[in-house]
């Protein structure tokens, strides 16, 4: 899905927002809930949600090992694809969420949610 300004979107989850407090932290006066269905325009996209430096060092590392390991020595070359393994499962888990943006939503009913990820919504 192409989240741009001005396109018009549904919350296709129920969405529940905090505690609101009253005075002193303890005193909860309420909790708010946005239902599916609701419909909104997007005001501002925020862009991709950043990488983690391990996301990063994985795909620095990836690419050495697949532009010169070749090259290597052997125990550096293995020093290098341990490395690698190592940081395989965050770079799993950031593959496995995928292209995430986040968006600025004024639904119609005036409520204004900032950095919405768009897994929650659709477009109309």
């Amino acid at each position: 899905m192409t989240l741009e300004e001005g396109r018009r979107v549904r919350l296709a989850e129920d969405l529940g927002i905090g505690d609101a407090h009253a005075g002193e932290p303890a005193a909860v006066v309420g909790f708010l809930s946005l239902g599916a269905g609701i419909e909104g325009t997007v005001e501002r996209v925020n862009g991709e949600l950043p990488q983690s430096q391990e996301v990063r060092e994985y795909q620095r590392l990836k690419a050495l090992l697949d532009d010169y390991g070749h090259t290597m020595p052997q125990a550096s070359r293995e020093r290098l694809e341990a490395e690698i393994a190592g940081l395989e499962p965050q770079w799993a888990a950031y593959r496995g969420r995928g292209r995430r943006v986040t968006v600025r939503v004024r639904w119609d009913n005036g409520f204004v949610l900032d950095e919405v990820h768009e897994d929650v919504l659709t477009t109309l």
